[in-house]
């Protein structure tokens, strides 16, 4: 047992099982003698490995046999320029504007063609996710894209939006794995795993096989072309191979445990024992509607930029690590991503509450 809690957005704490048997193979990975950092990406050792992990993949998430699963590089940064290149074959796209990482992709794509805002929930500083009933949908627009759990602001969508039709493109990277999904209903997902699945590095993109083809911008590099990868088997490169280790690793971990639909079980129960303190709370408040709050990433505030600084201080002394708020909007912010055990989330509130009855008694006095 590890004696923090880890609430960083990324890279996050991962499941303890995990990182204890990847230890015990780090020197000799099935009597190599090797590392799995050490093996080549091209021997039957390493093919057993990324199989292994499409595959149950494939299994825990139910994909459907026409989506690719790829293993890809650059973080979903890049992806925010693979995706106009590869699907913005009329140079338009819809976007709907959630938080810092969707307002990225809506700006890397406006480079490569016309980009429309279906909604947005900028004008309360993203603080609620707008209603996507009835999108403003451009006519020839050739996909509508969207960031299901946004990491800074702590809001999540809890309904597909309507695409009237349309392809949607999902960015899961902070609620990858946390719940079921219906794959069928998407375009394409994808998301960096370093929240959720392992450590920073990999994305995996699910795709429907018929959207990737040769057709794409003509500029398109070749290794930024989703058919390149496809063909390969996401062996076109040298893959970040000890990453999929890792992520077949947790995986098999999420398995154990019953599968997503225990995963978001066991999610919304620690999320509900940090948002019924908040809710109670006389000092911290939560920063989000309540019909849009995300279940991995709870942002907060007192109120007071001394006292979230003066929080944020104590919190880390007791062993609460990575609490204190994105740059770009401040407060605190605690990620409860699968691995985060439910004793984290109550050492957090019996610290908050502390935290809270020492402060309103210096008032008091």
């Amino acid at each position: 047992m590890r004696h923090i809690y880890n609430f960083s957005a990324g890279p996050s704490v991962l499941p303890e099982p995990v990182l204890q048997e990847a230890a015990d193979e780090m020197m000799n990975y099935k009597g190599s003698g090797m590392s799995v950092m050490e093996i080549s990406h091209r021997s039957a050792l390493f093919q057993s490995i990324i199989d292994g992990a499409e595959h149950d993949l494939r299994t825990l998430m139910n994909i459907p046999d026409d989506y690719e699963v790829l293993f890809l590089q650059g973080g979903t940064s890049l992806q925010f320029a693979m995706i106009p290149m590869n699907f913005m074959r009329s140079q338009k796209a819809d976007y709907i504007l959630t938080g810092h990482w969707a307002k990225k992709a809506s700006e890397e794509a406006s480079i490569y063609g016309k980009v429309h805002v279906a909604a947005s929930s900028e004008d309360e500083n993203f603080s609620y996710i707008p209603d996507c009933d009835n999108l403003d949908i451009l006519p020839d627009s050739d996909y509508v894209y969207m960031c299901e759990n946004n990491t800074i602001y702590g809001t999540k969508f809890h309904k597909r939006p309507n695409t009237k039709g349309k392809i949607l493109i999902d960015d899961i990277s902070s609620s990858f794995l946390s719940e079921p999904m219906d794959v069928s209903k998407y375009g394409m997902l994808f998301g960096g795993i370093q929240k959720n699945l392992g450590p920073a590095g990999l994305v995996i993109a699910i795709i429907r096989k018929d959207l990737i083809s040769d057709t794409v911008l003509p500029w398109t590099p070749t290794m930024l072309r989703y058919k390149t990868h496809a063909d390969k088997k996401s062996l076109y490169n040298t893959p970040p191979t000890y990453n999929i280790y890792i992520v077949g690793k947790v995986i098999k971990w999420i398995q154990a445990l019953g599968g997503l639909e225990k995963m978001k079980e066991i999610n919304e129960k620690k999320a509900a024992v940090l948002y019924d303190f908040l809710d109670r709370s006389k000092l911290f408040y939560g920063t989000v509607r309540k019909d849009s709050r995300s279940l991995m990433n709870v942002t907060f505030r007192t109120g007071s930029e001394e006292m979230d600084a003066a929080f944020i201080k104590a919190a880390e002394q007791h062993g609460m690590i990575s609490i204190k708020g994105h740059r770009a909007v401040g407060g605190m912010r605690a990620s409860i991503y699968n691995a985060m055990p439910m004793e984290g989330v109550l050492s957090l509130v019996d610290f908050m509450t502390a935290f809270e009855k020492s402060k309103i008694s210096d008032c008091i006095l």
